[in-house]
């Protein structure tokens, strides 16, 4: 088991945008997936994008098939591998919901997402992935794939007063490895 260290705000690495893959099925790309894999189970992530850990690579992984401790409350979301990703909106709804990173540790903040949206780009093995998802699974796609771009979730957040320490703004909820 490989727990990588995760990079935090204020880190230009996670400024840069991501490049392709462009070889599936790889020693290193597995490698890279274990990896991300590890570090994400270890810190209660819903999601890792490659660039948390200072991998320039447009690669993502996120769900569980279970509860997340973290968000206890939302719809379980699959497991999935998502590599050189396009979104598409399915509509102009959007959806405000909390969000936390492991990148940006302790803080939580609304943050409007599409509210229904179209994910294609391909496995670990090559083999294409073309999903239609809304809620929380939506939401959680438009954040990983973010990181892929150079984009934190605070530079999406529109209204600060619902910003803050997750510690003062869900006392009781444990979010210390957030």
């Amino acid at each position: 088991m490989t727990v990588r260290e995760i990079l935090k705000m204020g880190d230009e690495r996670l400024l840069r945008v991501a490049q392709p893959v462009k070889a599936f099925n790889t020693p290193e790309l597995q490698a890279l997936l274990k990896d991300l894999d590890d570090t994400m189970l270890a810190a209660n992530g819903a999601g890792l994008a490659a660039p948390q850990i200072g991998v320039d690579l447009q690669v993502v992984v996120f769900g569980s098939g279970e509860v997340n401790p973290r968000y206890p409350d939302a719809l379980v979301v699959p497991y999935t591998v998502l590599i050189n990703p396009v979104l598409t909106p399915l509509g102009d709804e959007e959806e405000e919901g909390w969000e936390g990173c492991l990148s940006v540790p302790g803080l939580r903040g609304v943050v409007p997402r599409c509210k229904r949206l179209r994910y294609q780009g391909f496995d670990e093995k090559g083999q294409p992935i073309d999903r239609r998802v809304e809620g929380f699974h939506a939401r959680v796609v438009q954040h990983e794939c973010d990181h892929l771009i150079g984009k934190l979730y605070p530079m999406r957040v529109r209204d600060f007063s619902r910003f803050g320490y997750t510690e003062v703004l869900f006392p009781g909820l444990d979010d210390a490895d957030d």
